[in-house]
């Protein structure tokens, strides 16, 4: 089969040809239609320091994906809950099940997660094997351009349900892709207002369309004239980090009502200092978090979906899989959304 693959510890990717992934008896083999580029797998493809110590070369990429059930292995046609031609989405992170998190039920926090397409080949290819465990059967009618993107929706949906959002007024600092949807989210969930910064006007835009009360560039305005602009007297009630940069974490700590609520998804690339003096004395509660909730977010992903919630305006490109190069370069902007590989095409 085709597959995109790190082959060598260096920059680049290469599309190739390796054998099909062998379904076990609790596996299930995916016929691969889309799959969405993910800041992960661009990484990767420029083998930069944290690539280099996660991923072992040769490696298929590739953790977003929607497919068709190719077929089911012996103990999965047994309970009968995943049949051939089904369509699916997976849970990228593969937990050992074993653990005191994993016993209790919560998989999420496994300490010996094994991410598809980091420790593991990915669904960057015509097929993808996974446990049944893992596999979200699409029981209703769902595009597929979004059901690839499930993934990185599961993310904003976990990071903005981390707190109640029905009234209150919500700061989303990074308007990645992950930051759109997670604005789309809490507007939809029940937030007063959604405001959202970063420093590219064409992802801003995105934002505004996607349904955020403001759109702030904070190269040009600050979050305190935003509050202003909106007549928020005591700042924000709930923040979503997402984009792991230093200066937005701090603005959000400054811009918090006393008793705020932060759910930080923005990984950083280096250490840095925070006022922890202003969260202990405003009582700021903030929460890490890492991936999806298993199952819980997969359900309330599809209920968003089936009540409205309109994830279109975040996917910004499509392309066959053969055009790779152009898909990574431009999911690499600071312009666009979402992209798209087409692995029909």
């Amino acid at each position: 089969m085709k597959a995109l693959v790190k082959h060598r510890a260096e920059p680049g990717l290469r599309l190739m040809d390796v054998p099909e992934p062998e379904a076990g008896p609790g596996d299930v083999l995916i016929r691969v239609l889309r799959t969405g580029i993910c800041g992960t797998d661009l990484h990767i493809r420029a083998w930069d320091g944290w690539a280099r110590q996660a991923v072992r070369a040769p490696l298929v990429l590739g953790h977003e994906f929607v497919g068709e059930v190719a077929a089911v292995g012996a103990d999965v046609a047994d309970t009968g809950d995943i049949a051939v031609g089904d369509l699916v989405s997976g849970e990228g992170h593969l937990v050992c099940g074993k653990c005191r998190n994993c016993l209790a039920g919560r998989r999420h926090l496994c300490r010996a997660t094994v991410g598809l397409g980091v420790g593991r080949d990915g669904a960057f290819a015509e097929y993808v094997a996974l446990p049944a465990s893992n596999v979200w059967v699409h029981r209703t009618k769902v595009d597929l351009d979004v059901a690839a993107i499930f993934d990185p929706f599961g993310n904003a949906v976990h990071t903005a349900l981390s707190f109640p959002l029905v009234g209150e007024d919500v700061l989303i600092t990074g308007a990645g892709p992950i930051g759109i949807m997670a604005a789309a989210v809490a507007k939809h969930a029940g937030a007063r207002n959604v405001v959202i910064t970063d420093i590219s006007e064409a992802r801003l835009e995105l934002a505004r369309k996607a349904g955020a009360t403001l759109a702030v560039n904070v190269a040009e305005s600050t979050i305190a004239d935003a509050q202003r602009r909106l007549g928020l007297r005591e700042g924000f009630d709930v923040g979503l980090e997402m984009s792991g940069r230093a200066e937005a974490m701090r603005d959000m700590v400054a811009n918090l009502t006393h008793g705020g609520k932060i759910a930080m998804l923005g990984l950083p690339a280096e250490e840095f200092a925070v006022d922890w003096a202003k969260i202990v004395t405003s009582m700021i509660t903030v929460k890490g978090i890492y991936g999806r909730e298993m199952f819980e977010t997969w359900y309330a992903m599809t209920v968003l979906l089936e009540g409205g919630l309109d994830l279109t305006p975040v996917i910004t490109g499509s392309y066959g899989y053969r055009d790779f190069d152009a898909a990574f370069d431009e999911a690499a902007t600071a312009r666009s959304g979402k992209i798209i590989l087409d692995w029909t095409a």
